[in-house]
């Protein structure tokens, strides 16, 4: 049975340069394990009234699927120096309420692609400062900010130099992945 690895896209584009990026990564995931495309985009905004009573179904879902997940891998832009808005609010419904949070130990993946030079540095690193406080060992080698994407693009897909990148950076989070959950 195929082990099972979370994807979640920052940006909610369906055009989204991280999307293209995501599938690239899930194409040349090797057969032993299974992307779940995890949505964050329908989410409610986090607000712990709602975890007092009826819980929204969307956030049941993140909850459920990110608990049946080995890991995750975040694909994120870059807004204003952060994460987009519902990629935080994804984390915040899964480590809430106190106590029952889904991302711990769930090892993790960050990639962040711009078309700007410096990648998606910023957001990068803020999002894996929220990963450490939810618990979630985080790949620190190689690194992966992927700049001047449309540089990068063969139409719709990426030239061979760059995918051969994403296989480098995804062997190594394999690697990391395996360590956690063998």
């Amino acid at each position: 049975m195929a082990k099972e690895i979370g994807i979640i896209v920052g940006s909610l584009r369906e055009g989204s340069l991280n999307r293209l990026v995501a599938k690239t990564f899930e194409s040349i995931l090797p057969k032993e394990y299974e992307a779940t495309w995890i949505e964050i985009g329908d989410l409610p905004l986090y607000n712990e009234d709602l975890d007092q009573g009826e819980i929204p179904a969307e956030w049941q879902r993140l909850r459920d699927t990110v608990q049946n997940v080995a890991g995750v891998m975040f694909f994120t832009p870059e807004y204003n120096r952060s994460v987009p808005a519902a990629l935080k609010n994804a984390i915040d419904v899964g480590s809430r309420p106190m106590g029952e949070n889904v991302w711990g130990g769930k090892p993790a993946l960050v990639v962040s692609a711009s078309p700007g030079a410096i990648g998606g540095f910023g957001a990068n690193q803020h999002l894996r400062q929220s990963l450490v406080f939810v618990d979630m060992p985080t790949l620190q080698q190689p690194e992966a900010y992927i700049g001047n994407v449309p540089q990068h693009l063969d139409g719709d897909h990426f030239d061979q130099s760059t995918t051969q990148f994403f296989s480098t950076i995804l062997d190594s989070y394999l690697d990391f992945l395996e360590r956690f959950t063998n």
